[in-house]
């Protein structure tokens, strides 16, 4: 009789290939082509105060944050924006409304990007030769962003609200402007704040134009709303190969958007993941106290950053099964708990000592995985069940 293999299962493919789209730079990060998908937030301080503002770009780089988005609604605004760019740790995109003179200021001053919203800045399509001309000649690249919110009025007497349609036209409307002077450095979003219009709409775009894409779910709301919301729409399109930045919109602050995009790339397998905690919801089958368990090994293996899957689990349904395919698991029930490593049972302790064993072989795999050359991921830990 053949024996049938237990060990750790192969590693699962992504969903689908990358989109082909064409690379721009911005400032150090590399986006589209076959440049890993990007993550990135926006400070809630106001750009004037410098000190607070590199503090909190400081935040977002340490919890793996890669470009920053910069508000300028002012001249104060504008003035700041050299200092900024040359200081901050994260390449800086200024984020231009209304006034089409800052977006001039923006590039003088060094900035990776210049967001610019065509909806909503008086005489836009006037100022693209100039604009293409300023960022061609200090290697720029211009992301146009449009929002259902403040899209053009034209548009809005065309198909009467905020279409998929609509949002897709006015992107390459003004993007073709742009080609027109021979400016291809460009980067598009067409933000919604209902997932299904979104989703339809960077399809549409996709299909249309070979420029790199960044997703977002505008005013998405509250933490737990929108991080379901954005989650769902980004899966929909990164599943598919499509997004190439992202940025979580949350009533929350800016360090939180970035470890939810950070989980969804994990989550597809377009981010090297770092510390992974899968447990069980518990249910009556439970033998143990499933919560206090995963919480204590949550804090006794955080900061660890080699790529590690750790299963703790409840019971003798689901919990072998669930703790043979992590790297490291524990399979709990009548007060005692099978511990596996890779795959394979390598000893049962009771359940006092079933947090410091796993921390204690969580240690020695880190410390083979690092010996091994494993590259390490920002580490995040997430509980599934």
């Amino acid at each position: 009789m053949t024996a049938i293999s237990l060990g750790m299962p192969s590693v699962p493919t992504r969903l689908a290939e990358r989109r082909k789209s064409r690379q721009i730079q911005v400032g150090t990060v590399a986006v589209g082509g076959d440049a890993p998908v990007s993550v990135q937030s926006m400070t809630t301080t106001r750009t004037s105060d410098i000190g607070a503002t590199l503090q909190q770009i400081a935040e977002l780089t340490a919890s793996g944050c890669q470009i920053v988005r910069v508000a300028c609604p002012t001249q104060d605004d504008a003035d700041a924006l050299a200092t900024i760019a040359r200081k901050s740790q994260l390449p800086v995109i200024a984020d231009i409304h209304f006034q089409p003179k800052y977006v001039f200021a923006a590039i003088e001053a060094g900035c990776a990007a210049v967001r610019v919203n065509p909806g909503n800045i008086k005489q836009f399509d006037d100022k693209v030769k100039e604009i293409a001309r300023a960022a061609k000649d200090h290697g720029t690249p211009i992301r146009i962003g449009v929002n259902a919110g403040s899209l053009d009025r034209r548009l809005l007497q065309k198909y009467g609200k905020a279409t998929p349609e609509a949002l897709a036209e006015s992107a390459l409307w003004e993007a073709s402007l742009f080609e027109e002077h021979d400016f291809r450095d460009i980067k598009i979003s067409v933000k919604h704040n209902d997932p299904v219009v979104m989703v339809e709409a960077y399809r549409q775009l996709a299909a249309q134009c070979d420029y790199p894409l960044h997703l977002g779910v505008t005013e998405a709301g509250p933490a737990f709303q929108g991080t379901i919301k954005s989650a769902v729409a980004f899966g929909a399109l990164l599943s598919q190969g499509i997004g190439d930045t992202i940025r979580v919109s949350l009533s929350a602050p800016p360090v939180e958007e970035v470890k939810v995009g950070n989980q969804i790339l994990e989550s597809l397998n377009l981010r090297q993941r770092g510390l992974e905690i899968v447990s069980c919801p518990s249910c009556g089958r439970a033998q143990v106290d499933v919560y206090k368990l995963a919480e204590e090994v949550t804090a006794g293996l955080t900061g660890m950053e080699v790529p590690l899957r750790v299963a703790v689990m409840g019971c003798v349904v689901n919990g072998p099964g669930e703790a043979r395919e992590a790297d490291l698991g524990v399979a709990s029930g009548n007060g005692k708990g099978q511990i596996f490593v890779k795959g394979e049972v390598i000893k049962t302790v009771p359940e006092s000592k079933i947090v410091e064993t796993l921390i204690e072989e969580a240690m020695k795999l880190a410390e083979q995985m690092e010996a091994d050359g494993i590259a390490s991921g920002e580490p995040s830990v997430s509980v599934a069940g």
